[in-house]
């Protein structure tokens, strides 16, 4: 995609589908003349003009609005084009292609309108405005974390990203740590100096300053990256443990068939909730019992298999116990909680040791005062709700939230990735500054090293490949 970025590009910017209004944008350099072919007058810049758009006979596609942008006051930063038709997809798809015949076409001087226009590929407009200083990529990525969120949180912190706040957070540390570097440099540039810069210049207390200010900077990132990312929980229990009863308690509809008869949820159900803003993905699943047992037909069976294979990729597992069921007498309770234990050695040799498991005893309403005493776990009950604010809690402490500090922002696992590499760089470079003899060469590398990985996360060093992988994520059109 680098190796192309000078050429113009069109797409549609808006959702696939119908709609009341759609838009075609254009970018590129000297986009004036196509906008007139297109709509049969100059306009005038950053004002919107109503009037039809022209196929090549003159005959009117639609009537809408077109704005231009000339450069560099535009998203891209190049000459930007939008026109603003009925949102039917067949009217855009024409504009489209109209837009292609124009750039085709012959001017006065023999030569195409605007030679080279293609259709644009997924975030190439947001990847222009990043190559042409119009943002960083920390601001290019909260654009697509914007049109992604999930909450108004999310949305919110999305927003302060893109604003600039994240930014200024990393712009702060990275001033602070050039200044650092300058001293260090500047004893190792002029040994025959008799000035020890790194005391005078309070070199430890500044590394310090830096460190702590990084600290809060990074909470704040894991925070924004939760926000982004959620969880991924699945509920996992016997049969009739209530499972499709939580999930729908959870998300408060009526998502999952309930009844009861064993075998109802036969493939997962997904649904995205949200608490205090922290998006989590709660999956239930068809209820674990022996594949090959009585009853179990075919579409069951895969069904229990679907289910371990989203346990194994869970976040979070919610283990349900049917407390009525697990505390009662005779050989139906003690063939359930022989079922409970072999799910437990299941769940403990094939999940990983770092995936939490919640005891959760269900049907707290119905049960036995001896049964609730006896149980260890969160005790609830998804008919009434009780115990349910409990459960949301425990998933928010999994998720590792601590409630959204004043002016959260959005993050990435990249960025808190770098972070922590900063992190362990100053951490050498403080066991350097403590030690009898620093080695100052030393000290100045991991400086440096803790500079790169702080400018990779705005973009200032970032990889071909890395950009391409960001942007190539992007919706077409952004």
């Amino acid at each position: 995609m680098l190796a192309r970025q000078h050429d113009p590009i069109v797409a549609i910017a808006t959702a696939p589908g119908r709609g009341a209004v759609g838009m075609v944008r254009v970018s590129g350099r000297n986009l004036a003349a196509l906008a007139q072919a297109l709509t049969g007058r100059v306009l005038q810049p950053r004002l919107a003009s109503y009037g039809p758009f022209h196929d090549a006979s003159g005959q009117p596609i639609d009537q809408g609005l077109a704005l231009f942008f000339p450069a560099p006051h535009s998203y891209t930063g190049e000459d930007v084009l939008e026109l603003q038709a009925h949102g039917g997809p067949v009217v855009l798809q024409l504009l489209v292609q109209r837009c292609l015949q124009a750039a085709a076409e012959a001017d006065a001087s023999g030569r195409p309108r605007l030679a080279g226009l293609r259709a644009a590929q997924p975030g190439e407009f947001t990847q222009r405005a990043f190559l042409n200083d119009k943002i960083d990529l920390a601001q290019a990525e909260a654009i697509a974390d914007l049109i992604d969120a999930s909450t108004e949180t999310a949305a919110r912190s999305a927003a302060r990203s893109l604003s600039g706040a994240f930014c200024e957070e990393i712009a702060g540390l990275l001033e602070q740590l050039v200044h650092l570097r300058m001293l260090v440099e500047a004893t190792l540039d002029f040994p025959e100096e008799d000035i020890d810069f790194i005391e005078q210049a309070d070199a430890k207390g500044q590394l310090q300053r830096l460190q702590q200010r990084l600290q809060t900077v990074m909470q704040r990132a894991q925070q924004g990256a939760i926000l982004r990312e959620g969880i991924k929980v699945v509920i996992a229990g016997q049969p009739n443990a209530g499972k499709s009863s939580l999930l729908n308690a959870l998300a408060g509809a009526e998502l999952a068939i309930v009844t009861p008869i064993a075998g109802t949820t036969r493939d997962k159900v997904s649904q995205l909730i949200q608490i205090e803003g922290v998006p989590l993905h709660v999956v239930d699943t068809a209820g674990l019992r022996d594949p090959e047992g009585a009853g179990v037909d075919e579409v069951e069976r895969i069904g229990i298999a679907r289910a371990w294979a989203e346990i194994e990729s869970a976040d979070a597992v919610l283990f349900l116990h049917d407390l009525v069921r697990h505390h009662g007498q005779g050989e139906e309770a003690r063939e359930h909680r022989a079922a409970d234990q072999a799910i437990a050695e299941l769940l403990a040799r094939q999940l990983p040791a770092a995936t939490p498991v919640l005891q959760v005893w269900n049907k707290a309403d119905a049960a036995a005062p001896e049964a609730l005493a006896a149980c260890e776990g969160l005790r609830i009950s998804a008919k009434t709700g009780a115990g349910l604010a409990g459960l949301r809690q425990r998933l928010l402490d999994i998720a590792g939230w601590q409630s959204a500090p004043e002016g959260l922002f959005m993050a990435r696992e990249r960025h808190v990735q770098a972070l922590h590499t900063v992190r362990v760089q100053l951490e050498q470079a403080s066991a350097q500054l403590s030690s009898p003899a620093p080695a100052l060469d030393l000290l100045a590398e991991d400086l440096r090293q803790a500079q790169q990985a702080l400018s990779h996360i705005t973009g200032e060093f970032t990889p071909d490949d890395l950009l391409g992988e960001i942007f190539s994520k992007f919706c077409i059109g952004k």
